[in-house]
């Protein structure tokens, strides 16, 4: 009896569960969508690269989706079988609530491993091979996609305005390039004139800038200027000395330790990569979590339908993530250790849903008992 239990519900929260995934990363990716079309359009870029560059996004997708999706199959799968009344046929034959929760429990822990192995593996790979075809997509198209009296911010880390423009000659005039590439040493360059190009191997891409002057910062109030007759200013692909920059996101968990254990490591940096290590993981448990919330949400909807269960997964989801990035923030600034910054949603909403699952055991309304509580609590302080 059990058995067949277990497979009944484990089977209608992974049909939901696939559903959710597959609309959630739609959504997602509709915003990359529109730059997408603009390579094929302007560009000319074989929709067999877009392809690969969808399919490197979708790890960096999944991380959130999951989660995503799991909450709300679970809140429709047991709004479903509360109103259809099956929960109430389930607890007349002699089952808990808490007798119940096995297969849900199962479910979770399939997402979080998944999610895991995506946070892990699959982000730091999906992020350096889109960077990498990104900048190969970009050092063959890169005359075509400046523009004059417009801020260019194609290449990350590089910032580029012209008064003036030649797309058919290349050339370019009142130059001003913000390099941030080194974040302990930007530059800003001016030039009166220049020309745009790529490097005789057609992988790097280069700009030959005329008469102007190089303004560095550095460390303190210490400051250089260097004027030049000539400069070159060449970007290489990512990996590359003098190429575009790894940030956590293209991190492995070995790199991230390995560079918060490094003493030569800035103090913001380390703790930027410190909360990266933790919401590795930290995240990927989210699922395990909305499954204690959403079966007691899910039951006590059970007269509202769908849309309200669809209401309130995207209400949990938003309160959840909301308070993750201000955690989140709040531990890159150092207010809090990364580990309690990163992990303390999770605790705070486990405790909110074993609350609200001893609240349905009993058979007692969630906003009664949230109510009661808040009025107990006025009384005392009266």
């Amino acid at each position: 009896m059990k058995r067949i239990l277990t497979l009944y519900i484990i089977r209608e929260i992974a049909s939901l569960f696939l559903l959710g995934i597959v609309v959630f990363t739609l959504i997602l990716l509709m915003g990359r969508l529109i730059k997408l079309t603009d390579l094929v359009i302007s560009r000319g870029v074989p929709m067999a690269d877009i392809s690969r560059m969808i399919l490197y996004l979708m790890p960096s997708f999944l991380v959130f989706t999951i989660p995503m999706a799991f909450l709300l199959a679970v809140l429709l799968a047991f709004g479903r079988l509360s109103a259809d009344n099956e929960i109430t046929v389930m607890k007349s034959g002699g089952l808990s609530l808490v007798e119940i929760m096995p297969p849900v429990v199962v479910c979770a822990v399939v997402a979080v491993l998944l999610t895991i192995a995506i946070s892990t593996i699959g982000v730091p790979w999906g992020n350096t091979a889109f960077k990498r075809i990104s900048f190969d997509i970009l050092s063959k198209n890169v005359a075509a996609t400046i523009r004059e009296k417009v801020f260019w911010d194609e290449i990350p880390g590089i910032i580029l305005y012209t008064d003036h423009y030649d797309e058919q000659n290349r050339t370019l005039k009142g130059i001003i390039i913000q390099d941030s590439r080194d974040q302990a040493r930007p530059m800003t360059i001016f030039a009166a004139a220049g020309k745009v190009g790529c490097s005789p191997n057609q992988q790097d891409i280069c700009m030959v800038l005329d008469n102007g002057s190089i303004h560095t910062a550095g460390k303190g109030d210490e400051y250089r200027l260097v004027n030049f007759n000539e400069y070159a200013l060449t970007v290489a692909g990512p990996g590359k000395e003098g190429g575009i920059g790894r940030n956590e996101l293209d991190m492995g968990i070995g790199e991230l330790r390995q560079q918060i254990n490094n003493p030569a490591t800035p103090k913001s940096t380390r703790l930027k990569l410190a909360a990266e290590l933790q919401s590795r993981f930290a995240f990927p448990f989210a699922s395990l979590v909305f499954a204690v919330v959403a079966v007691p949400m899910g039951i006590q909807n059970r007269r509202s339908g769908k849309s309200a269960g669809f209401s309130v997964s995207i209400g949990l989801l938003l309160a959840y993530y909301v308070l993750l990035s201000l955690l989140r923030t709040l531990a890159e600034r150092g207010g809090l250790p990364a580990w309690l910054a990163l992990w303390l949603p999770n605790m705070i909403f486990l405790v909110a849903g074993l609350y609200c699952l001893r609240m349905a055991s009993l058979e007692r309304s969630i906003q009664g008992a949230v109510q009661d509580a808040l009025l107990a609590l006025i009384g005392k302080k009266a």
